[in-house]
């Protein structure tokens, strides 16, 4: 049954295959006609759609608060119907998994647990190697040993709860005894949560060459290989700081932009979910270093001889 619902998809997608960028990106943002809002091959018009709206009833003023009401409403049923349906979303994601292995055979399952020691190798080494310079370029061997003795609480409160946004309070009091001044952490650290993912970007190229392993797909030019990126980073923005599932825009966003089926977005939320762990810890860290990198700009070299004093 995947296996007929990827080919299905897969000759719609054949009939958009020689579509520029451009042309993609005017496809995932409108749509034809309003019905094909309510349609899962486009959320991302629908969000747009959603920010305009969002606009008229601000601009309405009194008049629109009735139908702000409304959607407030609309809102509070649709979060309880959706808590009903999660009580039940490992079973379906755990069924749909096997559906997968029946359909691929073993393959995939190698497939995943590859491209799990793959990341979490990748990850362990962007920690200690990526960071390190960090907070060396931050402020020297002082930096490092300031960071290295006060990142392991951010660390593992962002393993344990797999939530960048969870892990904000800790994350800053670990910057602020690393001597990042409290205005520079409360700042730079919530924004990094929303606009810097180190984790999230490397884990969207992850997803994307696992499609294109998993469909055969080549990308053997170097412009090719520049939009898997420009694709990585852009869908790094749509990553909510919450956990596991906080990525499916983003998710449906690489689909659509590289032309796969939409059938496939089950297999990068189990990507997603089993990298989850290692790419939300350099998530939370990178922000932290980050925080490191600001005061060195904003407070000069000397930094921490400044705190000191």
């Amino acid at each position: 049954m995947i296996r007929a619902s990827l080919e299905d998809e897969e000759v719609t997608e054949d009939e958009t295959e020689d579509l520029s960028i451009a042309e993609r990106t005017v496809q995932l943002l409108t749509v034809s006609d309003f019905q094909d809002l309510l349609s899962k091959n486009n959320i991302i018009a629908i969000l747009v759609f959603s920010v305009i709206c969002g606009i008229g009833v601000k601009m309405s003023g009194e008049k629109g608060e009735p139908f702000l009401n409304f959607l407030n409403s609309a809102n509070d049923v649709i979060q309880n119907i959706v808590k009903i349906i999660m009580y039940y979303a490992p079973i379906g994601l755990g069924c749909y998994f096997a559906s997968l292995v029946g359909s691929f055979g073993a393959s995939i399952a190698i497939g995943y647990l590859k491209t799990f020691v793959i990341y979490t190798i990748v990850a362990v080494l962007f920690y200690f190697i990526i960071y390190t310079f960090y907070a060396f370029i931050a402020g020297g061997k002082k930096g490092v040993n300031l960071f290295w003795k006060n990142v392991l609480p951010s660390t593992f409160t962002s393993l344990a709860t797999c939530s960048s946004a969870a892990s904000i309070p800790v994350n800053i009091e670990c910057a602020k005894k690393m001597g990042v001044p409290n205005d520079i952490a409360e700042t730079t650290i919530p924004m990094g949560t929303s606009f810097h993912k180190d984790g999230s970007a490397i884990g969207s190229v992850f997803k994307i060459m696992f499609l294109v392993c998993l469909f055969g797909t080549s990308l053997s030019t170097p412009g090719a290989i520049l939009q898997v990126l420009g694709i990585a980073l852009l869908a790094n923005l749509l990553i909510a700081g919450v956990p596991i599932g906080g990525g499916t825009i983003s998710e449906m966003l690489i689909i659509t932009m590289m032309g796969f089926p939409v059938a496939s977005l089950p297999i990068l939320t189990i990507i997603a979910t089993i990298i989850d762990p290692p790419a939300t810890m350099l998530n939370v860290v990178g922000d932290t270093a980050s925080s490191m990198m600001v005061t060195r700009v904003v407070d000069g070299k000397d930094w921490l001889d400044k705190k000191e004093d």
